[in-house]
């Protein structure tokens, strides 16, 4: 399962989420701004912004939305193949 780190009022978690819904892949969500857990280890990781797209604590794709909807549809699954996520 996919960890989208996002917080409410930003428009590009809300349309990563979004994306992720519409391909069916499952996913948790954490905001940052209610766990600072979680927003101090995006920081300490060197990402200061959202979304942040994890698999088991490994950065899933770099960039958050852009990169996520960069991705062919066949990259995509070839990823979530590896992690051995199932949509």
């Amino acid at each position: 399962m996919l960890t989208v780190y996002s917080k409410e009022v930003c428009p590009y978690c809300v349309k990563a989420k979004n994306f992720l819904q519409l391909k069916k892949i499952p996913f948790q969500e954490i905001d940052v701004v209610k766990n600072p857990d979680a927003r101090e280890k995006l920081v300490s990781m060197g990402l200061r912004t959202v979304p942040q797209i994890f698999v088991n604590d490994q950065l899933f794709v770099e960039g958050g939305f852009a990169g996520l909807s960069k991705l062919k549809d066949e990259e995509l699954q070839e990823k979530l193949i590896t992690y051995g996520i199932k949509t």
